[in-house]
């Protein structure tokens, strides 16, 4: 009979302290869901793509649109001329310079920038209404743009594509034949560039062999969606059931 009173202080004890590890927890989940940025609110994710002109982005993108679900790409505006077989408001949306530099005077940009003479921006508020529908969102921007989007996007997860070789790159660029000589030139210096920038994203992947490749991207993807913050959110009533002692 003499243990019962220690027993009853053990009890009150672990009592105590899972009422503060379920009070703390619940701080937690209160922060996160009532911060006030936009992607915390967010069950979606934003992803930046970025690799140096054929580099093969582009085809991995569409690639992963194939294999995975509830996942977009944000559609650029830009302000060179169509290439052959493209399609205005679904590779690029065309505009004049004139246009771009309207939208990007109402801060209708998420982010702009200038490669070669061209302009490229993304449109705010399509990818903003995307992500409120908790649905995913690519952006294939450059290492300008990237800058640009993590400033607003701290949530963000940037990827960054490396070709084998640059030998292997001008290759690429060659047999893509859109582009002349003095072009190859150009996209070939600015490679340097792109690739010096490298360490500033989250994941690195090296296209070598392109369905290896995919698997890595795909797998970025898909363990992204299972992040503490975004699992939070998108489980929120479960949580706090569970950290209420609800059946």
């Amino acid at each position: 009979m003499q243990f019962y009173p220690w027993l009853g202080m053990i009890i009150s004890f672990f009592n105590l302290l899972f009422t503060c590890s379920s009070s703390q927890s619940q701080q937690q989940i209160d922060y996160l869901l009532n911060n006030n940025t936009s992607q915390a609110v967010s069950e979606a994710t934003l992803f930046i793509v970025s690799a140096p002109s054929g580099a093969g982005k582009t085809s991995l993108v569409k690639a992963l649109q194939e294999v995975i679900e509830n996942i977009t790409v944000s559609v650029s505006h830009t302000t060179r001329k169509p290439r052959p077989g493209e399609v205005d408001g679904s590779d690029y949306h065309f505009v004049s310079v004139e246009e771009f530099k309207r939208i990007q005077a109402s801060q209708g940009f998420l982010e702009s920038a200038q490669v070669f003479d061209r302009y490229y921006g993304t449109a705010r508020a399509t990818v903003e209404e995307s992500l409120a529908q908790g649905i995913d969102v690519i952006l294939e921007i450059d290492w300008q743009g990237a800058q640009q989007v993590r400033e607003q996007f701290q949530d963000s997860v940037s990827i960054f594509i490396l070709p084998p070789s640059l030998e292997i790159l001008e290759q690429r660029l060659r047999q893509r034949a859109q582009d002349n000589e003095e072009t190859i030139a150009r996209r070939m210096q600015d490679a340097l560039s792109e690739i010096s920038h490298h360490t500033e994203y989250d994941f690195l992947i090296l296209n070598d062999e392109f369905d290896d490749t995919l698997e890595s991207f795909k797998s970025i993807i898909l363990s992204s969606r299972q992040t503490n913050r975004r699992q939070i959110i998108l489980h929120r009533q479960i949580i706090n059931n569970l950290l209420a002692g609800k059946q």
